[in-house]
């Protein structure tokens, strides 16, 4: 799914987030604090229920010892012929007849080892990253002023009640408790501040912060 940078927020408290904090919960994005749990049902220890456990494990014990009598002195069992099987025995052949040449010139050689042959194996593609196959992405959105210079100072201070995490370089970072001035609306989700503490400036959310 495609999310704008404003929409992009927690279906619980509507918190903004961002690709680096999210949790995604069948195909909706939550914060950490609301991302819901998964509970599972405890089954009680009813005198049927003991019954049954008792009597699958008898049966399980009963299959294992009619399977294990069958097949006592016959060996090992017969495994498909796969594949993968197929490349993997390729592979042992091919460093097998390898290493008898090697053996091979030395002896003729009386003792002088020859350059080692590496075997071409096949190696499986790599598979895509783990970020990659995120169900979540977001695109910025067009209308917002990002590359704007800032606008003049109207005085606003805000203080900062979550820790927030620069996403794009024209974002801001700060820590809970940090002191933000010149403070001024973009839209409803952004604003345009500078950081007392590191004189930083630049875009940050709204819900991140609140006015003193």
């Amino acid at each position: 799914m495609y999310w704008h940078k404003g929409c992009f927020s927690c279906e619980v408290c509507k918190m903004t987030l961002n690709m680096k904090n999210y949790k995604g919960f069948e195909k909706r994005p939550y914060c950490n604090a609301h991302y819901p749990k998964t509970s599972f049902t405890s089954v009680a220890d009813t005198p049927e229920n003991l019954r049954l456990k008792q009597q699958s494990k008898m049966q399980s014990q009963v299959l294992y010892k009619e399977e294990f009598e069958k097949n006592k002195g016959k060996g090992f069992s017969v495994v498909a012929d796969t594949p993968e099987l197929q490349r993997i025995k390729k592979t042992q052949d091919q460093i097998s007849n390898i290493k008898y040449h090697e053996d091979f010139e030395k002896s003729r050689s009386g003792g002088d080892t020859p350059l080692p042959l590496t075997p071409q194996l096949n190696t499986p593609p790599a598979y895509p990253s783990s970020a990659a196959s995120q169900n979540y992405h977001y695109e910025p959105e067009p209308v917002r002023p990002a590359a704007a210079a800032p606008p003049p100072s109207s005085g606003k201070r805000y203080r900062a009640v979550y820790d927030y995490t620069a996403a794009d370089e024209d974002e801001v970072s700060f820590m809970d408790g940090d002191m933000i001035v010149d403070v001024q609306q973009i839209d409803e989700g952004w604003m345009y501040g500078r950081v007392e503490r590191t004189g930083q400036q630049g875009m940050l959310p709204a819900n991140y912060v609140e006015a003193m």
